[in-house]
């Protein structure tokens, strides 16, 4: 069995909303915003969509909702990613047969790394993230995240254990949720195709108009890679 582990800050703003009463969510059952307020408009409408992918099981509840990068004006007619994109992962608790306390979420947001390590998840591999999100911050170690995926004794799907510890509230919340093979593709073939999206590279890869400014053009402005988003890992 191969197991994938990871140790990440989490320190971006889509980590941090959801301990900020789910900034992102419209509400406690619908999924999270595909497109941003600092997205460039495409023209086709500027209504905010919202999608999620949903399974409900005897204890607990799991969304699995993506979220674009919003791009922000460095130069004239130059934009970058200003805030990243992900996936967002959020439990409920069951509080009875098919009913769910949706006050009591608790969500988990996946990197790009992380959203291809679990669209590269084998039959018999096993992946864990553990999240602090306030990392390398005065808060760090206040809340830790930890969510392990591994595959069914019998082979029929895979387990999604998430924990949730609060040294604050000295709160220790955990779920536990079981998916089967088909829902499993059906969210590891939403993740394939959402990925380059969460990246950014299908809004920089779309067609750009061209200018009608008849000044002298500035020179390109170079757009240098952060490395301390993966060194400091």
């Amino acid at each position: 069995m191969r197991r994938i582990s990871c140790f990440l800050s989490s320190s971006s703003t889509l980590e941090r909303a959801t301990n900020l009463k789910d900034s992102f969510w419209l509400s406690s059952q619908r999924g999270i915003s595909t497109s941003g307020p600092d997205l460039v408009n495409d023209g086709s409408s500027s209504v905010r969509r919202y999608a999620n992918f949903t399974v409900y099981k005897g204890k607990a509840a799991l969304a699995v909702s993506p979220c674009l990068p919003t791009f922000r004006e460095v130069d004239a007619g130059v934009s970058r990613v200003h805030k990243k994109g992900g996936v967002l992962l959020t439990f409920w608790p069951a509080v009875g047969q098919m009913k769910y306390d949706w006050q009591k979420k608790q969500a988990i947001a996946l990197s790009p790394t992380e959203v291809g390590s679990l669209i590269a998840l084998g039959p018999a591999d096993s992946c864990d993230f553990l999240h602090d999100p306030a990392m390398k911050s005065s808060l760090e170690g206040q809340v830790k995240k930890s969510l392990s995926i591994s595959p069914m004794k019998d082979g029929t799907g895979y387990v999604l254990h998430f924990t949730v510890v609060n040294n604050v509230q000295k709160t220790n919340e955990r779920f536990v949720v079981p998916v089967t093979k088909a829902e499993f593709t059906a969210v590891r073939t939403v993740l394939s195709y959402v990925l380059p999206h969460i990246m950014g590279w299908t809004q920089a890869a779309r067609p750009q108009p061209r200018s009608t400014v008849t000044d002298k053009p500035k020179e390109k402005t170079e757009v240098r890679p952060d490395p301390s988003v993966e060194w400091g890992r």
